[in-house]
């Protein structure tokens, strides 16, 4: 099995031409930054609903004049097949991240969830299909294992869907599934949990919890905790998410594709802690965080009490391994955060 930079070597000298839906959003724009650097062919589309031109610019801003031009943006949304097909032309990877992508915001819409969740995603999935591109590799989510209690979380044990964000999710596993076994359509689906990093959006109603904490704390404003703050979470730095997406469509292991994995870190931190942590890395750009507390509110509506995940499937498959830890990721998004309020 090759490792990660083997497999960033060859496609230095091999380029590919790879799409990502999605490109404006948080890890889209992770995704295309990465990519271009690795001298890639990118076409990416987006319609900004939760994307945002800035975390193209940021991402350019990054690179050579070369790597810039390697890119084709396009706007347009996954819910207009013709869209879909005229962007799947000519490309060898698919990477899918365009979606509604929040619990509370899928339970305040859950027509527009299944709209763009479903209805989109089975658009990629026919244009991709239809384009022979080799392999699509869509972003899942932790939220697919609801109800089920049972710690780590292993792939094929899943319970009852809590919110429609997760009913989505688990849809498109489903159908990423009957496209393998009816067209012999190459997938792998990425399981994500709780990614935070560098353009992870602070503001708005559905924001994550990382980004909004160190908004607050560097603007010396509250900082609010859902329930007790003992719920764990399996928080994962985005740049771990790149290295999964790469080796997910570059594997050449056949027995790796038409299922899901689970990326993430495989430890699990609960939220009082988080906090903590986070106030940590703050104080060194404002020292005022030191003294700041939390204040407890309700439960969140859609939230599950305990997760982590076993990310055994992923590194035998697909050879990854987290490199960065919460730490880690932490102490490199304080700085992105300082710098870029």
């Amino acid at each position: 099995m090759q490792n990660y930079q083997q497999v960033k070597d060859t496609l230095k000298k091999q380029p590919k031409t790879w799409l990502i839906t999605g490109v404006a959003g948080f890890i889209g724009s992770n995704l295309l930054e990465a990519l271009l650097k690795l001298d890639q062919r990118v076409v990416g589309f987006d319609n900004f609903s939760t994307g945002y031109q800035r975390n193209l610019d940021m991402a350019l801003s990054e690179l050579s004049p070369q790597q810039q031009k390697n890119f084709k943006f396009l706007k347009a949304d996954i819910r207009d097949l013709k869209s879909c097909h005229e962007l799947c032309v000519g490309v060898d990877y698919v990477l899918h991240h365009a979606a509604l992508g929040s619990v509370p915001h899928s339970i305040d819409d859950p027509l527009l969830a299944n709209d763009c969740n479903i209805t989109g995603f089975l658009n990629m999935l026919v244009a991709a299909r239809d384009a022979k591109v080799k392999n699509f590799v869509y972003a899942a989510s932790s939220a697919t294992y609801g109800d089920e209690p049972t710690l780590p979380k292993k792939e094929e044990l899943i319970g009852k869907p809590l919110s429609p964000y997760a009913l989505t999710k688990y849809v498109n596993e489903l159908y990423a599934a009957v496209f393998a076994d009816a067209y012999g359509f190459k997938s792998i689906g990425l399981r994500y949990f709780n990614i935070f990093g560098k353009r992870q959006d602070p503001k708005g109603a559905y924001a994550a919890v990382i980004p909004c904490w160190f908004s607050a704390l560097l603007k010396n404003e509250t900082v609010y905790i859902n329930g007790d703050g003992e719920n764990t979470r399996d928080f994962c730095y985005v740049d771990n998410v790149i290295q999964a997406n790469i080796l997910a469509a570059c594997t050449e292991n056949n027995n790796a594709f038409n299922t899901v994995y689970n990326i993430a870190l495989g430890r699990s931190t609960n939220l009082n802690e988080l906090f903590e942590m986070i106030k940590k890395e703050v104080v060194a750009y404002n020292q005022k965080a030191q003294t700041a507390q939390a204040v407890h509110r309700e439960y969140r509506s859609g939230d599950i009490r305990h997760s982590v995940a076993d990310i055994s499937k992923a590194q035998n498959a697909l050879g990854y391994m987290a490199e960065y830890s919460v730490e880690d990721g932490l102490a490199l998004a304080a700085k992105w955060y300082a710098e870029n309020l």
